[in-house]
């Protein structure tokens, strides 16, 4: 009669299991830095989820933020894509917002309700044109959206704008004409990259 044959490593089975593993134990530390960071902002009101790896506002942060008055929402350098219309809801009362550092390409016309939100950074991300919502945010001052792929923007409505002060555009595709209407305004302060010229007005081809 034949011996029982040795029972199969399992542990070696799937080649994958270390980064299986590594995965794990990364997710388990940004949900510790999550926590932490929430903790900390029941403190000094002012939320930083910065660098935490998120692809969304976790469910989880607007209950542990629901008895704290954020002033300030840091949550820059992430994989975000999408803000919820509920976040104007949950965060009604913040100055500061900072999107930047993301994979964003819209806000939702929800944020409009921020009614004391004074600055807003959406640099480093994807939009392609100014986000309408931003137009009439009723507090907003500062406006930071350099490094995106924007080529147009509606000059007329950014002069309409109630509160804006400030327009950071640079390092933009700007087109030339929008470019050079957004020289011309005075009305408020913008911040353009230098204009670079066209393939056919560059006459030392």
């Amino acid at each position: 009669m034949r011996p029982p044959s040795p029972a199969p490593d399992t542990e070696n089975t799937d080649p994958n299991m270390p980064a299986m593993m590594l995965c794990t134990r990364l997710a388990g530390r940004a949900i510790i830095r999550v926590v932490s960071r929430c903790n900390e902002a029941q403190e000094n009101n002012n939320l930083d989820l910065s660098e935490c790896q998120l692809m969304q506002v976790p469910d989880a942060v607007y209950h542990l933020m629901r008895h704290t008055e954020l002033k300030g929402c840091n949550l820059s350098s992430n994989v975000i894509t999408k803000i919820p219309p509920k976040f104007a809801v949950k965060f009604s009362l913040i100055t500061n917002l900072n999107l930047s550092h993301n994979q964003m390409s819209k806000l939702p016309d929800e944020l409009a309700d921020l009614a004391d939100l004074q600055s807003i950074d959406i640099s480093h991300n994807s939009f392609i044109s100014l986000p309408l919502v931003a137009y009439r945010m009723p507090k907003l001052a500062t406006l930071i959206a350099n490094h995106n792929y924007i080529v147009e923007v509606d000059i007329e409505r950014l002069k309409a704008s109630p509160s804006l002060e400030e327009v950071d555009l640079q390092d933009n595709p700007l087109s030339g004409s929008n470019h050079s209407a957004l020289e011309k305004v005075t009305s408020l302060r913008i911040l353009l990259s230098p204009r670079q010229l066209e393939d056919w007005e560059d006459l030392t081809v």
